[in-house]
């Protein structure tokens, strides 16, 4: 028996390995979330509550069926805490952590496993990163906590309490989980720019993409003031930043008239600013989301669909999949046959997983939103706000989450799932990831447009 499941191991692909240690660690996150430790006396709890909310912290996303902090105690809260770095951190991340604790040698598979589960393109340093990363985050996490922590005892009666309260939200902030365990996301701090400032550069730091933050890292320690940054980090900045400005842009104006009449200019600065960077893939809120209007609503999904950066804690098409799509757009316009930015020419092939990426979770939202308008009574503005905070792996919701039938449920997980690990490695699932052809048939011009 062990013969042959470790056969069936070896004919697996790395994408087909990595989802199987995915779907492990969901397994594992609905025994330990379901341990009656974990929760408060008379809370309820059944199967699909449990796999939904395991399903939603691995792939920290933070839609919920339950109340977490009417569910959990501090021992679930914990443990909570603990599946969300699966998500965040990434399996292999965390599995190269082990692997070089005991001493193991880190192979070829391994590596592949790796780059697949980071977005990566080479092996080169690739172990090296993952220490990184789990360095990076752990630090900021630890920093984020205490901070929070240590300012919440002005918030809570006890040490404990405040610490718990602290550290909770900046793994959940830095994971970009969405969790709360304040009942109502951070509603409470509505007017505590502190906490709203702290929680905003958690969240940044989350969703700008691991490899940014280590060529900052290197950079600020680095004597070279002339560092240089990849392309990678250039586009992937650059575009984060602008999905944070217009953003924020966009909601103010269309709220300037409705949420935001009457309110002060630093109310509406952070206010939006908050919703729009938590739309990266952040899923906490100082409002409630229901109170926006429809154009609102429907612009923030878009921006829930554009998600955060790759080989970050978010999901979503990414950052530089949005960025290649509209450089394209721009130089075909210009009557240009290549992509030329940062005096660099991007690579075809990327061109072409960036639309590969866009057309794929184009048909994935729309196939949910529509089963779901088949499933679900609620509004189609409705049900395309939850699958786009969905894929987005965002978290943010019109509160319909837990008024989801087990059918509709289950359309959300998938989702959720997929938006983890991304389309491509969902694409390698069921096909090889690339194959070089050995013959070519004659060319020949299609009518476009």
């Amino acid at each position: 028996m062990k013969l042959k499941f470790g056969k069936l191991i070896q004919a697996l692909s790395p994408a087909q390995l990595i989802a199987v240690y995915y779907f492990l660690a969901v397994t594992v996150a609905v025994i330990l979330l379901s341990l009656p430790v974990a929760h408060k006396q008379g809370a309820e709890w059944s199967f699909i509550d449990a796999l939904f909310t395991a399903v939603s912290a691995v792939s920290v996303t933070g839609l919920s069926v339950v109340n977490t902090a009417e569910t959990f105690n501090t021992t679930g809260i914990v443990i909570l805490a603990f599946v969300l770095q699966f998500g965040g951190i990434g399996i292999m991340t965390l599995g190269t952590s082990v692997w070089l604790l005991m001493g193991k040698r880190i192979g070829l598979k391994e590596r592949k496993l790796m780059m697949i589960d980071q977005n990566q393109s080479q092996f080169s340093g690739i172990v090296n990163l993952m220490k990184q990363i789990l360095f990076l985050i752990l630090w900021i996490e630890f920093f984020g906590g205490m901070i929070l922590g240590t300012y919440f005892l002005t918030y809570y009666d006890s040490i404990q309490e405040a610490y718990l309260h602290g550290f909770f939200a900046s793994v959940s902030a830095t994971t970009n989980a969405g969790f709360d365990i304040t009942g109502s996301s951070l509603v409470p701090f509505r007017h505590d720019y502190f906490v709203q400032f702290i929680t905003l550069l958690l969240i940044v730091f989350g969703a700008i993409g691991f490899p940014v933050l280590v060529e900052v890292k290197d950079f600020l320690f680095s004597k070279n003031r002339r560092y240089p940054f990849s392309l990678f980090t250039k586009i992937t900045t650059i575009m984060f930043g602008l999905l944070v400005l217009f953003g924020s842009i966009g909601i103010y104006v269309l709220e300037a008239n409705y949420l935001f009449a009457g309110k002060s200019w630093h109310d509406i600065l952070f206010l939006s600013l908050f919703q729009s960077t938590t739309t990266r893939s952040g899923g906490l809120a100082t409002i409630d989301i229901s109170q926006l209007t429809d154009p609102t609503l429907l612009f923030m999904s878009a921006l829930m669909f554009i998600g955060a950066s790759p080989s970050s804690v978010g999901g979503g098409i990414r950052t530089t999949t949005f960025a290649l799509n509209l450089l394209a757009l721009f130089h075909f316009a210009r009557g240009n046959k290549s992509v030329k930015v940062f005096k660099r020419e991007l690579h075809p092939a990327d061109l072409m997983k960036s639309l590969v990426v866009t057309m794929m979770a184009i048909l994935l939202v729309f196939g949910s939103t529509l089963i779901l308008t088949i499933t679900e009574k609620h509004s189609l503005l409705e049900l395309l706000f939850e699958v786009c905070s969905a894929f987005g792996t965002t978290g943010l919701s019109l509160g319909i989450t837990a008024d989801l039938s087990n059918v509709g449920k289950c359309v959300i997980m998938i989702v959720m799932f997929i938006g983890r690990i991304g389309i491509l490695t969902f694409l390698y699932l069921i096909g090889r990831k690339e194959i070089e052809a050995n013959y070519h048939y004659p060319k020949e011009r299609v009518i476009i447009g």
